[in-house]
């Protein structure tokens, strides 16, 4: 079983900062691909940042030049540094990881997701 937690959500004012946590925890012989999917109601999840094991990064057209993702393999973490937020940001913010299990096949788990609103 693979378990992947989220924290370090809240209520932010308008151009302020938030840091999102991730970790991947459980029977995990490597580690593909960490990211960040957000969630508004009525709307479709949307890709907000990829980071892979050869550390190459994606990001949203809506999160270039205001969002960093970083990962500490290690610790099997991911992080995603926002900045600049925008009203638009608020959503609830779903980590992924794409496990590599100890049967060799990758499979992709989700965290339970954890709340930003930027709000004045």
């Amino acid at each position: 079983q693979v378990q992947v937690v989220e924290s370090g959500g809240g209520l932010v004012q308008p151009g302020g900062s938030l840091r999102l946590s991730c970790a991947a925890s459980g029977s995990i012989v490597g580690i593909f691909a960490m990211g960040w999917y957000r969630q508004t109601p009525g709307k479709q999840r949307e890709l907000v940042a990829t980071i892979t094991s050869d550390s190459h990064k994606n990001y949203a057209d809506s999160a270039k030049g205001r969002f960093t993702i970083s990962r500490d393999t290690a610790k099997n973490t991911v992080y995603l540094q926002m900045n600049s937020l925008k009203l638009e940001d608020t959503a609830v913010y779903y980590c992924y990881s794409v496990v590599q299990g100890d049967s060799g096949t990758y499979n992709t788990y989700w965290g339970q997701g954890t709340q930003v609103t930027v709000s004045s």
